[in-house]
């Protein structure tokens, strides 16, 4: 076997063995397949496809390729949550100490923010003291003592997708729905929860532009779900605007915690809601959906999951005074305000848009080495079917430069398109449940 005779036979549109698979992915993990190699086969797949058990069998190729994570020790109901990532994501914080208080464990390895979609452990480190660089013996007794564990990927977690990955986007083959699949449930796999709710954003500000994008990779990722003996539900999430009203770390904690204590924006709770109705169900903790909404509602009402995100934080370190008092939160030198030069109801944002500005601020990273400012970000104050009268405030730029806040005013301002006309329909949060 040899990956020269792999190669030809995908370009001539033959279907690979699963020997054939792990050799590529092993023998390219290793670094004895040389990049211009992986690069044709993988270009060959992208143009000729894969059917869904050579999906599967790359899927847990990359899985395997490094630590996977036991967690059967919590039974066989372990539910992960995962997202394919949009601009002012902090439904992982919210979500998850909801899921913890009503029993269900909670163990998440999250990622760092790279580009314009800001990273869970990013955010969760803006909370002074909390640590999310724990060794996996900690993070496994956090969960046994307290229900739920938050931090960052310790372990060397499906190497070879990182590899894959990487050189996929040097050579224009990310957007391509089975490679984008085994990315994904790679990771969850290797995670290992046999239990997944992945919110799948759909829009500008998202890694699928179309419905249909999403609908076909959610499909896949089901199917993949079932080959591998894990259950997955996926919901479609709205990313034509911003998740709630905060961009940037310091900012969506903020955001986060007020939601926990009860006021919640209606998107955020829309898809929270829907989340975790799911999440619960795969848990077997209700079969009922909506029983299973007010579940969720009354442990917010009741402020359990409030007392349950503190316990997390007190847990790993973060000193819990500065969330009771978010006032005592590190703010950011200016607060400058983008003004709107014109009236008319909001119709269009460039969500990725404003991802990148929140990035250019220093609240994300365009290169993995960039130092993160916690406290800088955009605070958004319309947004799609709003009424802006000339003069009103369409967003406040938090800033540690004023030269570069200053920049950042007109970038805001050029993401938000006017009309005259009325907009009767605001966007609805969840666009679609596949199971």
């Amino acid at each position: 076997m040899n990956i020269l005779d792999i190669i030809s036979k995908k370009r001539d549109s033959k279907e690979l063995s699963k020997e054939e698979i792990e050799y590529f992915v092993k023998e390219y993990t290793d670094g004895n397949i040389t990049d211009y190699q992986a690069s044709a086969l993988i270009m060959a797949i992208y143009i000729n496809g894969m059917n869904d058990r050579e999906i599967t069998d790359l899927t847990l190729a990359m899985a395997y390729s490094g630590d996977v994570l036991d967690l059967s020790k919590f039974g066989e109901n372990v539910v992960d949550k995962h997202s394919t990532g949009g601009v002012g994501d902090k439904v992982s914080i919210i979500l998850l100490p909801i899921i913890s208080a009503l029993g269900v464990p909670v163990a998440k390895m999250s990622g760092r923010g790279l580009g314009f979609t800001g990273g869970t452990v990013d955010k969760m480190e803006s909370i002074p003291g909390y640590r999310t660089n724990i060794e996996i013996e900690e993070f496994i007794a956090n969960v046994k003592k307290v229900g739920i564990s938050m931090i960052g990927q310790t372990m060397n977690l499906a190497p070879a997708d990182k590899k894959i990955y990487a050189l996929r986007d040097t050579i224009a083959c990310v957007e391509n729905i089975p490679l984008i699949a085994s990315s994904i449930m790679s990771k969850k796999i290797a995670s290992g929860a046999n239990k997944i709710v992945i919110d799948v954003t759909v829009g500008k500000g998202a890694f699928m532009k179309t419905k249909e994008d999403a609908e076909k990779l959610s499909k896949l990722m089901i199917r993949i779900g079932k080959l591998c003996k894990k259950e997955v539900v996926c919901i479609l999430t709205n990313m034509s605007e911003p998740i709630g009203y905060s961009i940037g770390n310091t900012l969506e904690v903020i955001e986060a915690v007020q939601a926990l204590k009860g006021n919640m924006e209606e998107d955020v709770k829309e898809i929270v809601l829907n989340l975790g109705a799911y999440m619960l169900k795969l848990a077997n903790k209700g079969n009922d959906i909506e029983e299973n909404k007010e579940m969720i509602l009354q442990n917010i009402e009741n402020g359990k999951a409030y007392e349950k995100f503190l316990t997390l934080l007190k847990n790993q370190g973060g000193i819990i005074s500065y969330i009771e008092n978010l006032e005592t939160l590190k703010k950011a030198k200016y607060k400058l305000e983008v003004v709107s030069d014109f009236s008319g109801y909001v119709e269009k944002m460039k969500v990725e848009q404003l991802g990148k500005a929140s990035c250019i601020l220093g609240a994300g990273r365009i290169k993995k080495e960039d130092e993160i400012e916690y406290e800088v970000g955009l605070n958004i104050k319309k947004k799609i079917g709003d009424f802006v009268q000339k003069g009103d405030i369409l967003a406040e730029v938090y800033a540690n430069d004023l030269r570069k806040g200053n920049e950042i005013i007109n970038m805001v301002k050029d993401c938000y398109t006017l009309t005259g006309k009325k907009i009767s329909n605001k966007p609805t949060a969840i666009l679609g449940i596949i199971e």
